[in-house]
């Protein structure tokens, strides 16, 4: 991981760029430049945006992006090739680890979506039902005309 932080600062003081500059340009902090230079991975987020970083410092300094990437895969590869298979399956197997703890850094996180039970949400239908078929009945009843009533209105 050195050996690509090496050559990106190389090239970077054979462009006569300063830190600060590839900073500004790349939209990112010194520290950052810095970082990816001494090749300090755990400085950032997760792998991904210090892949995206990687790449984009690489294409701005005019270099195969592609290759630096893969060398960096690479290394990725072989310090995740070392996890003792025993590790991994201890990892699968306990209960007792939070989702938390076993997320990987691919892993987008989601919110929940709570859904009422359908239960519930018959009852709430039921009841309001209730509550408008009272209504019209009690307001019918009210404006109900007696057979007299009728007859009244057509004689006059």
């Amino acid at each position: 991981m050195k050996n690509i932080g090496l050559l990106l600062k190389n090239k970077r003081e054979e462009n006569g760029l300063s830190i600060e500059e590839v900073a500004e340009d790349l939209k990112m902090r010194p520290s950052q430049i810095a970082s990816i230079e001494e090749g300090k991975k755990e400085d950032f987020k997760d792998v991904y945006s210090f892949k995206y970083f990687l790449r984009d410092y690489a294409k701005y300094l005019g270099l195969d992006s592609d290759k630096i990437l893969d060398e960096f895969s690479e290394y990725l590869f072989d310090i995740t090739s070392k996890i003792p298979v025993d590790l991994i399956e201890n990892a699968k197997n306990d209960k007792k680890m939070t989702t938390k703890s076993t997320k990987s850094p691919y892993t987008k996180e989601t919110k929940k979506v709570i859904k009422p039970n359908r239960i519930i949400i018959a009852l709430i239908a039921v009841v309001l039902l209730v509550i408008i078929g009272y209504v019209v009945v009690s307001n019918h009843k009210g404006n109900e005309f007696s057979s007299s009533d009728i007859t009244y209105s057509i004689r006059r």
